[in-house]
């Protein structure tokens, strides 16, 4: 795929995204996928592999909001295998607090896949709205 391509691909994945539908997402990830959080929270790290992301982010992360997760995407910018994508996500956790992050999504595609994301996003508020996810070990 070509950087226009790759940059419809996430386009279409965010549409959704918006909708709180995480599906088409999670279908686009690799086996091998990378998910890259940068920082310095109890949640930043390198999770490697589909289902330790599944497993050791999504999963935990979810289980705290209280309702859809919405996703809405402000701008996209590609690049060769690269999409950049300006974002801004709203949740209520279940503790009562707002979970209402901005970030800054940096996707590799291969294959038609989904290989590697790296995230940038607001640090200060992970700690103060999230609590410590679970780890496998």
């Amino acid at each position: 795929m070509n950087a226009i391509e790759n940059k419809r691909f996430i386009q279409g994945i965010h549409a959704e995204l918006a909708k709180g539908n995480g599906k088409p997402f999670v279908d686009s990830l690799a086996e091998d996928f990378s998910w890259i959080m940068k920082g310095r929270t109890s949640w930043s790290r390198t999770y490697k592999g589909k289902q330790v992301v599944q497993n050791e982010l999504l999963k935990p992360l979810y289980a705290q909001f209280e309702g859809r997760y919405l996703n809405t995407a402000e701008r996209f910018i590609a690049e060769d295998d690269f999409v950049v994508v300006q974002c801004n996500g709203e949740v209520a956790t279940k503790l009562g607090k707002r979970y209402d992050n901005q970030y800054c999504f940096i996707y590799r595609l291969a294959g038609g896949k989904v290989v590697e994301l790296t995230e940038y996003l607001d640090t200060a508020l992970v700690d103060e709205a999230l609590e410590a996810p679970a780890r496998a070990g």
